[in-house]
């Protein structure tokens, strides 16, 4: 087999220490077929997004299950990166999960995770792309954390620190109670997503169910505003969304 000319640049990202040192002793094992440079290792994936946008990454190996941030997760925000590293996803459940990636083309690496396997996974990521975001979002959870690209850096925002998205023209105005964030998706997108965490309340409009503190009529407008905890901004209801929200909000015995 030829030697690539050129090593990879690797992260990699599991919350046990074990399983870190592991990977690491086995690319020094392949290193003469598959030569590799590991620039850093990650105990979740907020370390680990930090590590990619601090130097260039070729290659992330991401363990699936970890606190705070998964691997699904942290793949969804390094893939809006310029520079997106591959992913090769590393994981102990071998029914759903293989049946997933296989079918969206993602690579996976079972745990314990062989020398041969892992050699197999490195050349198949010399010759690919990176993995798109459609095929992240078949198989992932709800996100935690909305992610947004400023001055050049993705920064994240959590989930459950959002009051309300509001859609404004191509981008979606994510509220928190300290200022605003522009996310590049689409409001029925995040509807879905989100169907327990938040609910619509305008055609251009979803406010998180925690948010919401309380009710007032708008008398000249004839319909209902939402008050939200932490901020003075008042929201409208329509009235189309009107029984919806009171049903989902209020219970369905409400006035």
């Amino acid at each position: 087999m030829t030697t690539p000319s050129l090593p990879l640049n690797v992260v990699i990202v599991d919350d046990e220490a074990p399983a870190r040192e592991r990977l690491r002793d086995l690319l020094g094992d392949i290193a003469a077929t598959q030569p590799t440079a590991i620039v850093g290792m990650a105990a979740n994936g907020l370390e680990a997004l930090r590590l990619v946008q601090a130097q260039p990454v070729d290659l992330a190996l991401v363990d699936i299950r970890m606190p705070g941030m998964d691997g699904i997760e942290l793949a969804q925000h390094l893939a809006k990166l310029d520079n997106a590293p591959r992913v090769v996803f590393v994981t102990a459940y071998d029914q759903y999960a293989v049946s997933a990636f296989d079918l969206n083309a993602i690579d996976y690496l079972l745990k314990p995770v062989r020398a041969q396997r892992l050699e197999a996974a490195l050349a198949k990521v010399r010759a690919s792309i990176p993995l798109g975001r459609e095929a992240l979002d078949r198989i992932a959870e709800p996100r935690r954390h909305f992610s947004v690209s400023e001055r050049g850096r993705i920064a994240l925002i959590p989930v459950t620190d959002v009051l309300f998205l509001k859609a404004e023209l191509k981008y979606v105005t994510a509220r928190t109670v300290e200022r605003e964030y522009l996310l590049d998706e689409s409001l029925v997108q995040l509807e879905q997503e989100f169907p327990e965490r938040f609910v619509r309340i305008h055609r251009n409009c979803l406010i998180a169910r925690a948010a919401v503190a309380g009710f007032e009529r708008d008398e000249v407008a004839e319909h209902w505003l939402v008050k939200i905890n932490g901020l003075e901004e008042k929201l409208p209801v329509s009235r189309r969304q009107w029984p919806t929200v009171r049903a989902a909000l209020l219970g369905s015995d409400a006035p």
